[in-house]
């Protein structure tokens, strides 16, 4: 967040330490990709100029190369979880704009933890957990709440010291329900069919979009959330654990408070009377647009495209979808850049009239399964995560 997407000429050419004439060949052969930015000007994209660069570092200075690796740089974990492209997404391999309209959330997480989508009856049997009224925590936000409750039902559940694989896909598939019960204040067999019974019990269609929206939120590599529930699990503490530091760092403004601005964005929409004079105004200010370009997806978030059209195709009608598509058009007309899963979740929240924080209790809730996706992995590595730092006091 906050980096610059694209370089002038000059400045891209001085990062990778080469004459224009060489900017301009890496163009041509499809190293960096440029675009119009009026007369006849082009801008560079940054996100290209700075993997060209760390790749020219690595070859002449593998140890100054490391310096960066943690911030959209090199990778620094192995994961067979999730592979992210510039269009698209999968998890182990599967299509993830597939499996959000062809499986259930249970499917999903059984595939990030086991491999085996079949093995979803067996992690989430039929039978209706009950939650004891002390694990209702009111009064706080939802990820608040989520971390309470879960220290709380952690202190009960010995089961959850069992750290070998299939042991964490129980102790994961409990945690979850247990998560989606207590947000909703009801219970069912399915976790979309118990947020959609406590959220939206007429909706149409509200279960398979909740469904959707819960796959889509599952896993994004290494975010730092699901690096930090990497770590975590790396001391072999318990998933619970996992789980709690997941959504620490989920509940900062880098990364899940992003809904939340988005949704302040939205009412100002609404109070300016339309979403030219909105963004109009944030530009002039000198303020970013919540929601609105990924530095891993330059043509778009594919998480988000897919969410905001499978919401439009159930309630083409939403006076919300309408909103929300025409701050879509002037985004792209003014600041070309396209929606993030971010902007989908508040669109799908503000259709179905979910209760306050409910977009960002969906994400919390999808992305509880990728964290218990790292945990096993790094469980089953058998190491700590402690990397050095490089000294730079007196």
């Amino acid at each position: 967040m906050g980096e610059e997407r694209y370089l002038g000429a000059g400045r891209a050419a001085e990062e990778l330490g080469v004459s224009l004439a060489t900017l301009y060949a890496y163009v041509s052969r499809g190293m960096i990709r440029s675009e119009a930015a009026g007369g006849r000007e082009r801008r560079y994209r940054a996100e290209d100029v700075r993997r060209l660069k760390e790749r020219k570092e690595r070859r002449r200075d593998p140890d100054r190369a490391l310096e960066g690796a943690l911030h959209w740089g090199t990778p620094v974990l192995e994961s067979a979880i999730t592979l992210i492209e510039e269009d698209g997404l999968y998890y182990r391999g599967r299509d993830v704009l597939e499996l959000a309209v062809g499986s259930t959330i249970e499917e999903v997480a059984a595939l990030i933890w086991t491999g085996d989508t079949g093995r979803a009856p067996e992690l989430f049997p039929p039978e209706v957990p009950e939650i004891p009224s002390r694990m209702r925590p009111a009064g706080l936000p939802p990820l608040e709440t989520f971390q309470v409750l879960l220290a709380l039902a952690g202190a009960e559940d010995p089961a959850a010291y069992d750290l070998r694989g299939v042991a964490v896909a129980r102790t994961g598939a409990r945690m979850v329900r247990l998560m989606a019960s207590v947000a909703s204040g009801e219970a069912a067999p399915g976790v979309a069919q118990t947020l959609a019974r406590g959220w939206d019990p007429d909706g149409p269609g509200a279960e398979a979009l909740l469904g959707s929206a819960l796959i889509l939120c599952a896993d994004h590599e290494l975010p730092v959330s699901s690096f930090v529930a990497r770590c975590v699990a790396s001391s072999e503490a318990t998933p619970y654990a996992v789980v709690i530091a997941g959504l620490s760092a989920m509940g900062g403004v880098r990364h899940g408070g992003q809904v939340e601005l988005v949704e302040a964005f939205l009412r100002e929409v609404e109070v300016a009377g339309g979403a030219r004079e909105a963004i109009s105004g944030r530009l002039r200010r000198g303020e970013r647009i919540p929601g609105f370009g990924h530095s891993l997806y330059p043509g778009g978030d594919p998480r988000g495209a897919e969410l905001l059209r499978l919401t439009a195709a159930a309630y083409p009608d939403s006076p919300d979808v309408a909103l929300c598509d025409a701050a879509i058009e002037e985004a792209e007309r003014l600041i070309g850049e396209r929606p993030t899963v971010d902007f989908a979740l508040v669109t799908l929240a503000r259709t179905l009239g979910l209760p306050p924080g409910g977009a960002v209790t969906l994400f919390a809730l999808g992305r509880t399964v990728g964290w218990l996706g790292h945990a096993i992995e790094q469980y089953e590595s058998g190491t700590l995560i402690r990397p050095r730092a490089r000294y730079t006091g007196s």
